[in-house]
């Protein structure tokens, strides 16, 4: 499956915003307010986007929700829902663009859009290629007991299981090595 740079941008993107929600009630919120938002937003250099406002931070947690969403849907069919809804609310408007050195790509939002209609818009339409393309199963979350994190699984053979094979991957992988050591001296 070829993806292109903007996809890629928006799939990491939708990635981390997923991953900003708290995993339990314990846990912070990554966006917990209007300032860690606007550092979501630089930090993935999010154009187009004006002055942040209380508004928007609560639309972004409610469009984070809906993506959560996408990442457990049981089957295509309702991960296609899921997003035909978030691209439609969004009012997507296709174009394309050239700007901060990037060549020309392909913008999903409208110009003038909310931070969270942008973000639904783009990511939404990243998330729809994998449906398309019938890899709507890469889109995981870490298999991790302990871990829940979103990802994309852009191995050749699908087989990634952890959202980070140093944290997730490594701890498990120790854990059964030491099982094993233990049952073999015991």
């Amino acid at each position: 499956m070829l993806i292109t740079h903007d996809t890629r941008c928006a799939l990491d993107t939708v990635v981390d915003l997923v991953n900003t929600a708290p995993e339990d009630a314990a846990a912070p919120d990554g966006l917990q307010d209007v300032a860690l938002l606007a550092d979501f937003v630089r930090n993935h250099e999010i154009s187009d986007v004006g002055v942040l406002s209380e508004f928007d931070l609560s639309a972004v947690r409610k469009i984070r929700g809906r993506f959560t969403a996408v990442f457990s849907a049981p089957d295509p069919r309702t991960a296609a829902g899921l997003i035909n809804d978030l691209v439609a609310a969004a009012g997507t408007t296709p174009r394309l663009t050239d700007h901060d050195g990037y060549d020309w790509h392909v913008h999903y939002f409208a110009p003038g859009a909310s931070v969270a209609d942008h973000l639904a818009a783009d990511c939404g339409m990243a998330l729809a290629f994998f449906v398309v393309a019938g890899e709507e199963e890469r889109l995981r979350r870490c298999e991790a007991p302990d871990c829940r994190r979103a990802f994309v699984d852009l191995s050749r053979n699908r087989s990634r299981r952890y959202c980070d094979s140093r944290t997730c991957g490594n701890r498990l992988h120790v854990a059964a090595y030491r099982a094993r050591r233990k049952e073999a001296a015991g």
